[in-house]
């Protein structure tokens, strides 16, 4: 009798595990609580794996032999609840691809620098020659991936809620940028709880494996003592130089492995900020391992461009920097995006607040000279910054913040998006935000040139 396997979810994930599931002679089924996008019906029906939309029916679903949830459905959910009650496997999208891959994982987690650190990564394995995959919270589907292709490496970016479906799944390299206070309301608002999903990443490495952490992380360093690691750790550091690790100074990034030490300039790098040393301390230790060489690794540095809506340039105008930050979508994320830039900085911020202690920025927001605040309730950035900032300016569309911040603004001066708060308020996603913002800009230019053009006429 074929196992049977329910999806629950039929995103990105969910889709590519059905599709796995069915390629390897599964009995599947799909349930999605919401609406399934037509393209992946498309999929669904030309697989002829059968599925159901805007409900969870419950006999179905409770006789299944596992069950493969989207990593957004929390583990509290009724449906979910019944089923680990019944002794039903409940696992991720990247536990169940695990099984049918040969290659060597690397696993990238942290609440901020995943996906910068995983872009730059696969870039630099890719360009040295290797074959490699690109998937988990970006990128295509690992599972949808499997069926009709494997790779001798895979790079994956892992949220926490990936990490908490992890039973047997283990990185040949892990990685570990950061971690700040997250998606507390899914960890019963124990920030201990977070902790320990994020160092569980590591939990079924061994003696042959690698754990690449940045241990001058405040939460990281106060809890790496109560883990135990059976792989080699490989500290990322600023401070203290590691026997064996990666640490950065103004001259460059420098790995010490093996008793050799190699160096790459800080030139050669196109992402800017201490926090993206730190990812790139982290994608350069890895390509190490992999064995790239480092004329290599310095060819590839300079030809990585940076992720869309993450400290991304949209634009200059008449010498004003307009950067796409849109992903920041908590403090800690702003505060790397602030401190980034020596210039002046007018911020866009605002959205929907998700509990946040704006005190935090106050060491790297004595650059800002105007604030404009970009969503339905302010008064929380207001109050704190009224008295820091001289200039502060409220608006719902993003095609004034856009003009405002022109206007704001002079030669050398940054005009940044980073908005420390969710999109759901005047926007779909943080996509939708940082595209819009990047469409006003791109109008602002039309428009400063056209009066230009005329001016001269």
């Amino acid at each position: 009798m074929e196992e049977r396997i329910i999806i629950l979810g039929a995103g990105e994930s969910g889709t590519g595990a059905a599709l796995l599931a069915k390629a390897k002679g599964y009995d599947v089924f799909v349930s999605d609580f919401g609406s399934i996008n037509e393209g992946n019906i498309e999929k669904l029906n030309q697989a002829e794996i059968p599925f159901e939309e805007g409900k969870h029916t419950e006999n179905l679903i409770l006789n299944a032999d596992k069950i493969i949830k989207s990593p957004g459905i929390a583990p509290k959910v009724e449906i979910v609840q019944k089923a680990l009650a019944k002794n039903i496997a409940v696992i991720d999208e990247l536990e169940f691809a695990y099984g049918f891959t040969k290659g060597k994982i690397i696993a990238i987690t942290g609440t901020n620098g995943k996906s910068t650190t995983t872009m730059l990564t696969y870039h630099l394995l890719k360009e040295a020659g290797l074959s490699v995959g690109l998937g988990g919270n970006i990128g295509k589907s690992m599972a949808g991936q499997l069926v009709n292709q494997d790779f001798d490496w895979w790079v994956l970016e892992c949220s926490s809620f990936q990490i908490d479906g992890f039973v047997d799944f283990k990185p040949y390299i892990g990685i570990l940028l950061n971690i700040t206070p997250d998606h507390l309301d899914r960890y019963d608002y124990k920030v201990e709880n977070y902790v320990a999903s994020k160092f569980s990443l590591f939990k079924n490495q061994d003696k042959e494996d690698y754990a690449l952490i940045y241990t001058e992380d405040n939460l990281i360093n106060a809890n790496l003592s109560k883990h135990q690691f059976s792989s080699k750790i490989f500290e990322l550091k600023f401070e203290n130089i590691p026997y064996e690790g990666a640490y950065a100074n103004p001259s460059g990034i420098i790995i010490n492995l093996n008793e050799q030490r190699h160096t790459f300039s800080q030139d050669l790098l196109t992402i800017k900020g201490k926090h993206n040393q730190t990812n790139a301390m982290a994608s350069i230790l890895t390509s190490k391992l992999a064995n790239i060489k480092n004329e290599k690794i310095a060819e590839s540095l300079p030809k990585f461009k940076s992720i869309q809506h993450r400290l991304e340039p949209v634009g200059n105008i008449h010498g004003i920097e307009f950067i796409n930050d849109s992903k920041a979508t908590n403090v800690d994320a702003v505060y790397y995006a602030l401190d980034a830039f020596t210039k002046p900085i007018i911020w866009i911020v605002g959205g929907v607040d998700k509990g946040n202690d704006y005190s935090q920025l106050d060491a790297v927001s004595t650059n800002v000279k105007a604030i404009i605040c970009l969503g339905k309730d302010n008064e929380k950035i207001k109050a704190h910054f009224k008295s820091r900032c001289p200039i502060i300016e409220e608006t719902q569309s993003m095609q004034e913040a856009v003009s405002m911040g022109y206007k704001l603004s002079k030669d050398r001066e940054v005009v940044l998006l980073s908005p420390a708060c969710a999109s759901f308020d005047l926007f779909k996603n943080y996509e939708d935000r940082g595209n819009q913002f990047r469409l006003a800009v791109q109008l602002l230019e039309r428009e400063v040139e056209l009066k230009k053009i005329s001016q001269s006429c």
